[in-house]
């Protein structure tokens, strides 16, 4: 593997205003995080809906630089005038807003809104009309940067699919295993939003891990499909359990699918080494290094390893990821890098916080 740069590449020049929806939320606090360490993209308006007119230092105390700023409403009068605006929504809610937004407003939705190519599949997993597709925000996907330059409009991946596709995409693509992928991932809290739920407690989480949208129910799966499918260039099956850790934020995904005839591990390894070499958030560790959640804590890196299971003729593949930064809030200030003709790691933490 080549050598890398493991320090934020500092712009200087442009800068852009940036207005955050949502803000108040897990996933928006996280943008407003990275933008305050962003030398070409300004925060200047949070936005919220049962909290407008509070202070956001109230709602976001780690948040210093805009703690001051007073949180406006999330309807799309209030958001016109940026030239970047970040959707940190639930999934129904973007769509109408960003109907409304002018066309060279650069509009990153990181709801799930317009990430499923397929209407049917939109109807049957959310419900409702689907809002149509903006180009998908996982750079490291075959030909998705060349969607993403210039472009105004950009859906950000799910945490999930993120690091699903990120470790099975090399050798889905390069035929190295059959087209049928087994998940198991385990997620932290956070992945469920900020909004208070008895289930996520913590005297009901902590000391306990449990399984939830088990059997391909989850609406995640959709995404890992489409994604694995177009790196393939064919129908792959993904077959996806969700398990539930007392941790706030990360996500440890455990993929698995049969060998292809003839194919060994030293394959798999150049596999992923041409793949990922060149990127600079996808790190694929040395032989016998396992990635942790820890790790990658507040980073926006993914953190792979491989092996082979010889007696079952499978390809197991271990993917780190911090669902709050590279899997929603860092995936969105590298896509609007990206559209902006900024180097696409500025302003994005490298490294991981430890302990």
């Amino acid at each position: 593997m080549r050598g890398r740069v493991w320090s934020c590449i500092v712009s200087t020049g442009q800068t852009w205003t940036v207005g955050v929806t949502g803000a108040t939320g897990y996933a928006g606090g996280e943008v407003c995080r990275l933008l305050a360490g962003h030398p070409n993209l300004r925060l200047t308006g949070v936005h919220a809906n049962a909290s407008a007119g509070r202070r956001f230092g109230e709602l976001q105390p780690h948040l210093l630089p805009f703690a001051d700023l007073t949180v406006q409403p999330s309807d799309a009068a209030s958001l016109v005038g940026y030239d970047v605006v970040v959707l940190a929504l639930p999934h129904g809610e973007s769509a109408t807003i960003a109907g409304q937004l002018p066309a060279e407003t650069l509009v990153i939705d990181c709801g799930a809104d317009h990430r499923l190519t397929d209407p049917d599949a939109w109807a049957r997993w959310y419900g409702g009309v689907h809002a149509g597709t903006w180009p998908y925000g996982l750079p490291e996907l075959p030909g998705a940067r060349e969607q993403l330059r210039n472009a105004t409009r950009i859906a950000v991946p799910g945490c999930y699919p993120t690091s699903v596709t990120l470790a099975m995409a090399p050798a889905v693509a390069a035929g190295l295993v059959e087209p049928e992928v087994v998940v198991v991932a385990a997620s932290g809290t956070s992945g469920a939003g900020k909004s208070a739920k008895p289930h996520l407690l913590g005297s009901e989480v902590m000391g306990s891990v449990s399984a939830y949208g088990v059997g391909g129910v989850h609406r995640h799966t959709p995404e890992m499909i489409e994604g694995l499918s177009r790196a393939a260039g064919r129908n792959v099956r993904v077959s996806f359990t969700p398990t539930l850790v007392p941790m706030s934020r990360g996500i440890l995904a455990t993929c698995s699918a049969t060998l292809a005839p003839g194919i060994d591990e030293a394959a798999v390894r150049a596999a992923y080494e041409q793949a990922y070499a060149e990127e600079p958030f996808v790190h694929l560790l040395p032989e016998r290094q396992w990635p942790t959640t820890a790790q990658v804590l507040g980073a926006n890196t993914v953190a792979l390893q491989l092996a082979v299971d010889a007696d079952a003729g499978r390809l197991v593949v271990v993917a780190a990821v911090d669902n709050l930064t590279k899997g929603t809030g860092g995936a969105a200030i590298q896509c609007a890098n990206i559209a902006l003709g900024l180097p696409e790691t500025t302003g994005l933490p490298l490294i991981g916080v430890a302990p």
